[in-house]
């Protein structure tokens, strides 16, 4: 498989017996090899990585990072107050909203993490607000990458930075505000195969970097595609780390003082760690198809439906089983389709199956649709399996539902009647 780590040797059956299915399962050591892959790339005097925490944001996940000298790419006060509560420190959290409110850019100030601002509005106001406070300037470089346009975010018509054409205002905003930058930011889109379009990025920054005296790091964001398939191809992260380590470094000297660069990867670090095994409910043959019905639907992995994307399943209950074409779907009162038409060792009732490439964008979009229980959570570290979430259960849907007396007494009257 294109994901191939220790989880499917570990015996995913045993694991479903021990935790229940669907079930979601991390491999730690998957994650330090893209981890240390990232930062052996890269010849230059400082590297830093920030993992993308939006992608996972499982505590045990974000602290098993800090441990490997993670830093932390946030994009809400929320994610920030979940950094700080797994041990990172606010000076290694990188702050990244989009469209939210001064308030909550104020209360990120106060928890004392970096800001990165994406909006000359906001910049303007935040130069008001807190010139005493340095900022990130996020820009957007009009550049168009990783095809759709629902994870291409760099390109002219997207909500997210600061066009590079505005450079000379945000000058103009920086010198009457008094404000100090600290960093310059892009980040273009998922999926990014070819390195050229980092390239070609990092000379838009570097041409916007001459603009700012003060910089002590650069940020070019993420984006590095995954295989999904077993042909697939990949980001070349070490032909990268060659190309942009030998501009990075020439740069600098032309600044003159050694900066910092940063990466900021999600999906790169956690996605191959990720399996999500469910259990096969129904197998329904019809005129035209033979469905595999399983106990999970878009309310636990939404990237199918969402994002048309590939997630390699594997029947791991039969893997020596006659070959046979399903369609793979779900339980949800919605046209929930994992996989059309995918070759798969026969499958009966009960047999359980993994879909790899689950460890980003999957768990932390799940949902409570048709008021379904979002699964468990486990994590492989060093060949043992730990709980990392709890499975949910009815009393956690009514949690934070306030039942109102008056209605609660008419049922009860009623009931009597």
């Amino acid at each position: 498989m294109a994901a191939q780590n220790d989880i499917l040797s570990l015996e995913p059956i045993s694991l479903v017996e021990k935790y229940g299915a669907p079930l979601y399962v991390y491999d730690a050591k998957k994650i330090k090899a893209q981890f240390d892959l990232m930062i052996n790339a890269f010849d230059v005097s400082d590297i830093k990585i920030n993992y993308a925490c939006k992608a996972l944001t499982n505590i045990n996940i974000l602290r098993f990072l800090k441990q490997l000298g993670s830093g932390l790419d946030t994009v809400s006060i929320q994610e920030v107050n979940l950094g700080l509560h797994a041990g990172f420190a606010p000076e290694d959290i990188m702050y990244t909203p989009n469209c939210v409110s001064m308030e909550e850019i104020s209360e990120a100030v106060a928890l004392g993490v970096r800001i990165n601002i994406d909006n000359i509005a906001i910049l303007e106001e935040f130069g008001h607000k807190h010139p005493e406070v340095p900022v990130c300037i996020r820009i957007n470089p009009h550049i168009m990458a990783g095809g759709s346009s629902k994870i291409s975010v760099g390109h002219i018509d997207s909500k997210f930075g600061i066009s590079i054409h505005q450079v000379p205002h945000v000058v103009r905003v920086v010198e009457t505000t008094g404000i100090k930058v600290e960093g310059l930011h892009m980040h273009t889109g998922s999926d990014i195969l070819d390195s050229e379009v980092f390239l070609r990025g990092a000379e838009i920054l570097f041409s916007a970097a001459v603009h700012f005296k003060e910089l002590s790091f650069i940020d070019f964001g993420s984006g590095f595609k995954v295989p999904y398939k077993e042909s697939d191809y990949s980001t070349d992260v070490v032909d990268l780390g060659k190309q942009l380590s030998s501009r990075f470094n020439d740069f600098c000297k032309n600044y003159g003082k050694d900066l910092s660069l940063v990466f900021e990867p999600g999906k790169f670090l956690v996605s191959e760690a990720g399996y999500f095994l469910v259990k096969t409910n129904v197998v329904k043959q019809t005129t035209s198809n033979v469905f595999v019905g399983v106990d999970s639907g878009l309310n636990h992995l939404i990237r199918p439906m969402f994002y048309n994307s590939y997630h390699e399943i594997t029947n791991v209950s039969n893997p020596d089983g006659k070959p046979r074409i399903y369609s793979v779907v779900g339980y949800i009162c919605e046209t929930d389709t994992f996989g059309i038409n995918r070759k798969l060792a026969e499958v009966k009732a009960g047999d359980i199956l993994a879909f790899a490439n689950a460890g980003a964008y999957c768990f932390s979009m799940a949902s409570n649709y048709n008021s379904r229980f979002r699964p468990a959570e486990v994590l492989i570290l060093d060949g043992k399996d730990y709980l990392i979430r709890e499975r949910e259960n009815f009393d956690d849907l009514l949690h934070h539902q306030v039942e109102i007396p008056d209605l609660i007494t008419a049922k009860k009257a009623t009931s009597i009647i």
